[in-house]
């Protein structure tokens, strides 16, 4: 006996009719569930509605991404209908469907060219190719383990929440260097030059040593105090 179980596609392949059943699948696809054909010896059996609710928080969380001013799409391998049912109940209004892992990577890659900034999400052995290709590749913990590898950061729950909250911790960061910088230099043009005697002509002081160390001590404590106010930084 000779099974085969699988999309349209490889009912294509193994040139197995399929026809009778494409109504169902479509309206199997429009309920946001996955069409996927049974043969049996070459001839079609059965079609199964295979579905993966979304997960509780999935729509609090692209509404999280949005007031972050982050456009989402969707990219999946499932069937286009099923894809465009999921992402309208998510609330994600690009959505494509059908795509391989090339195609994917090939999707990001056009959004690179138009000068975007791209970080993907994935947890799957299919989406480590777009996490390699990504400026940004953020994994799901539980997902698979090439994922993890292709991926720059990766989630420790399975929860969507938390790329939010990794894209707010970055941009808390982000300022908070620059702040470090900004101060920093501002310290270095003003206390270089009283160091190097600068004021000594106007008013014949010079910056004592032990003084001048007390200060470089303190512009290191000023940095690494105003760093350590990310440690109470809300992510949420």
């Amino acid at each position: 006996m000779a099974l085969a179980v699988g999309n349209a596609s490889l009912m294509n392949q193994w040139a197995i009719d399929i026809k009778a059943g494409q109504d169902t699948a479509d309206r199997l696809a429009a309920e946001g569930k996955t069409p996927v054909y049974v043969a049996v010896n070459g001839q079609w059996a059965c079609l199964l509605g295979i579905t993966d609710p979304l997960k509780p928080y999935s729509v609090e969380a692209i509404e999280e991404l949005k007031n972050l001013g982050i456009q989402v799409i969707m990219l999946s391998g499932d069937h286009v209908q099923t894809v465009q049912a999921v992402a309208q109940q998510a609330g994600i209004s690009e959505a494509i469907g059908g795509l391989l892992p090339e195609g994917k990577v090939e999707k990001i890659a056009r959004l690179q060219k138009e000068g975007q900034v791209v970080a993907m999400v994935g947890d799957g052995m299919n989406d480590a190719p777009a996490l390699a290709r990504a400026d940004v590749g953020i994994a799901i913990g539980t997902g698979a383990d090439v994922a993890r590898e292709a991926s720059d950061i990766t989630l420790m729950r399975h929860d969507l929440r938390g790329v939010a909250s990794a894209i707010r911790l970055a941009r808390r960061t982000m300022g908070t260097m620059k702040q470090n910088l900004f101060w920093a230099f501002i310290y270095n043009v003003v206390g270089i030059p009283i160091a190097a005697g600068a004021l000594y002509p106007v008013t014949g002081m010079l910056l004592s040593p032990m003084l001048a160390g007390a200060a470089m001590a303190f512009s290191s404590v000023s940095v690494v105090s105003n760093s350590l106010r990310l440690r109470h930084a809300r992510l949420t």
